[in-house]
């Protein structure tokens, strides 16, 4: 009773996460747009910015332009491949992401490590920080020169780059949607693409949900998103148009998915521990019942076995005297 009345506690004490759906009625407010991407390009040769659906071009004043190497210390690569294999299992096992929920768990890649090098020797740069958008569909893309208004949307100064530097292999460190929230891996954090040529076009089609989230640690809202990816080289002589570089086409679902962290109730935890006390005593009363039967009937045939054969030896000793003939004296006068 002990044993079971533990693992019931247990269970009181677990927790599971409940998903809703509704409409997203909020349309007037700002998407923040968490940004962590390193390009094997120097800084100076590439720009990035927003331009949504309406074509209007938000101001990337909140990202900033870091030279870096591209490849990674001992340190961070382990965090990469770390990463990376969290991304492996929850694709394969979705209730991971349960548990990552309810850890809240927060942790970020370990720092580059200081080096004496000049800014020249760096061949990439690390572009992060934030945006705020309107809440409609757009492009966020990283391309060739830095981008300038334009009356008809806006241009990037790529004529003043030689081809020569293309190279848009780039790593994603980090890419999400809203509020930061611990316990959250967004799917293209970690994700590493090494461009076989220079001219080379990389393109992400992403939908973002609207989420809110309500922990036992964590309360806020934020959004996660589904990623489809595509990559092409750009060739004109081949029919193969476009604009090298990384291009992030988002939209924003009208549903909003509410995430609740439960657990059982007091009262249901107590009436299932009475149905277990019950239940037990129920069981132990019907097993001592039927110990007891087979008991008695094991017991009686085995007296009845006893008294069986002497009860033969007193019926048969009756017979043989019923036979015999009583002998008679005769009396002589």
């Amino acid at each position: 009773m002990a044993i079971l009345a533990f693992l019931e506690f247990f269970v009181y004490r677990d927790t599971w996460m409940k998903y809703e759906y509704e409409v997203d009625r909020d349309f007037s407010s700002k998407l923040r747009i968490n940004v962590d991407i390193t390009v094997a390009m120097r800084c100076q040769y590439i720009g990035a910015d927003v331009l949504d659906l309406a074509e209007t071009m938000v101001a990337s004043d909140g990202l900033k332009y870091e030279p870096v190497n591209f490849e990674l210390s001992p340190q961070q690569r382990l965090w990469h491949m770390t990463l990376l294999h969290i991304q492996e299992r929850l694709r394969v096992e979705h209730a991971l992401q349960d548990v990552l929920f309810k850890a809240a768990l927060k942790a970020s890649p370990p720092a580059e490590p200081q080096k004496e090098d000049s800014p020249s020797h760096l061949n990439a740069c690390r572009i992060h920080g934030h945006l705020y958008v309107n809440k409609v569909a757009g492009n966020f893309h990283i391309t060739v020169g830095k981008s300038i208004p334009h009356p008809r949307g806006h241009a990037h100064l790529a004529a003043l780059v030689s081809h020569d530097s293309y190279n848009f292999s780039h790593r994603i460190d980090h890419l999400s949607f809203g509020e930061a929230i611990p316990g959250i891996i967004s799917p293209l954090d970690g994700t590493e693409k090494v461009s076989p040529d220079s001219n080379h076009m990389f393109q992400y089609f992403i939908t973002i949900v609207p989420t809110k989230l309500n922990t036992y640690k964590v309360s806020a809202e934020t959004h996660q998103y589904s990623v489809t990816e595509r990559e092409r080289a750009i060739n004109h002589a081949a029919g193969s148009h476009g604009v090298s570089g990384i291009f992030m086409k988002y939209d924003i679902s009208s549903l909003m998915v509410k995430v609740t962290e439960q657990h059982m109730p007091f009262w249901q935890f107590l009436v299932r521990l009475c149905g277990i006390i019950g239940g037990i005593f129920s069981t132990t009363g019907m097993l001592h019942g039927m110990v007891g039967f087979l008991v008695d009937v094991v017991c009686c045939r085995f007296q009845m076995g006893m008294y069986k054969p002497v009860k033969e030896e007193a019926h048969l000793n009756m017979e043989e005297n019923k036979q015999t003939p009583v002998p008679t004296e005769n009396y002589t006068q």
